[in-house]
């Protein structure tokens, strides 16, 4: 899962052509010689898309194995290049979080931009940066693995107390926790299971 460019750019029905806010780009894993030419068609899709995203409106284009979500709030469009792999809500909720913080940090002062802003935001560098990683910008997702972790533990777990020698069919015969009933229902839940594990 890679993050190639964030974009903000102002797009309302009203711009001729949208005006790019703020831009950070990474494009280290392209050749040397198509670094410039992959910065200029970064440029020239993140208009295109903008400009057919509405106000309100997100959306998500392909192109071969990339996909470019846009997320257009009211005018303020940001715009994220990504490949076919980064999960769809973690991109858009990463867009979001991007939103945030550029009007938290420049209020609307992005409504009078009138040409292209060529300063660097040290923010969407960072974000470029750390975003790689979907969970860091989707925090369910952050949830779930952290909940597929301590799944595979707890059967590391369970299978560890089974290596030592010890046979789960005798613990359950031990047992005083158990009715005579429960030890029959885990006999021939036993039974069954062996009978599709054939198959």
């Amino acid at each position: 899962m890679k993050i190639t460019a964030i974009l903000i750019l102002r797009s309302t029905p009203t711009d001729e052509s949208p005006i790019i806010l703020a831009n950070a780009t990474d494009v280290s894993r392209f050749g040397y010689f198509q670094r410039s030419s992959v910065k200029e068609f970064i440029v020239f899709v993140s208009r295109t898309v903008a400009k057919r995203t509405e106000p309100g409106q997100r959306q998500s284009v392909q192109h071969e194995e990339y996909k470019v979500h846009a997320y257009n709030r009211g005018g303020l469009c940001a715009l994220g290049f990504m490949d076919d792999h980064y999960p769809v809500r973690s991109a858009f909720s990463l867009l979001n979080q991007v939103l945030d913080e550029y009007q938290k940090n420049f209020g609307e002062t992005w409504r009078t931009a009138r040409s292209d802003n060529t300063q660097l935001w040290p923010y969407l560098n960072e974000a470029l940066t750390k975003y790689q990683d979907p969970a860091e910008a989707d925090k369910l997702l952050k949830i779930q693995r952290e909940l597929d972790e301590t799944k595979i533990i707890l059967h590391k777990t369970i299978d560890s107390v089974l290596a030592r020698g010890e046979k789960l069919d005798s613990l359950v015969e031990k047992s005083s926790d158990l009715s005579a009933a429960s030890q029959m229902f885990y006999k021939q839940a036993k039974k069954t299971n062996q009978c599709c594990n054939i198959l």
